[in-house]
């Protein structure tokens, strides 16, 4: 069963902005959204391979290091209070949006070694993703249902900046709505990372 906590931390997290996110804002900017298109599946497949990795390569280790999950928790919920606060105060700079042309490519390795990736895989996906076939399917189908339409959206957004239509669709709402709700959302996974110590 997917939980609404592990829904919200996806879909919180792939709205925060980090180096995949620019790229597909910037490719909004430059081509549009059309043909901005093709590098959806690039983070997609980003995504699928890193936290796949990841996921697996921990609950491999953590039978000999039992401490090391809930210790990379901990430090994931540290990190996630770190991108509020840095959203926030980072909320009123402009995104540096003048990137070279993005290659399918170029988003594909982006993606892979977005640290977002470890996150995702060591504190937002449940244990028993990496011990259940099933419950692994059932996650990383969500994940991966809900990148698509969040790419979409910073691929949109970059093209809705360069016009300037919407007035409240602006990077400092976005980036302080997505700090409170990060710290929201840091609670919980902290005080699960300490209660497994």
């Amino acid at each position: 069963m997917v939980s609404f906590l592990f829904i919200g931390l996806i879909i919180t997290i792939l709205l925060t902005p980090g180096p995949t996110n620019t790229l597909l804002a910037s490719s909004g900017i430059q081509t549009g959204i059309k043909r901005s298109l093709k590098l959806i599946p690039a983070e997609v497949i980003g995504y699928f391979i890193a936290i796949t990795t990841w996921g697996f390569l921990l609950e491999s280790v953590s039978h000999y290091v039992p401490w090391l999950p809930p210790l990379i928790k901990l430090l994931s919920a540290t990190f996630i209070i770190y991108l509020a606060v840095k959203l926030w105060i980072t909320s009123t700079k402009e995104l540096d949006l003048s990137q070279p042309l993005i290659t399918s490519k170029a988003l594909f390795v982006a993606t892979l070694l977005n640290p977002k990736a470890l996150l995702f895989a060591s504190a937002i996906f449940p244990h028993t993703a990496w011990l259940n076939l099933h419950e692994y399917i059932v996650h990383m189908g969500t994940f991966l249902a809900l990148i698509t339409p969040i790419a979409f959206l910073w691929i949109a957004f970059g093209s809705i900046l360069i016009s300037n239509k919407i007035s409240w669709l602006n990077q400092r709402n976005l980036q302080r709505s997505a700090a409170f709700v990060l710290t929201f959302f840091a609670m919980p996974l902290a005080y699960s990372a300490i209660s497994s110590f």
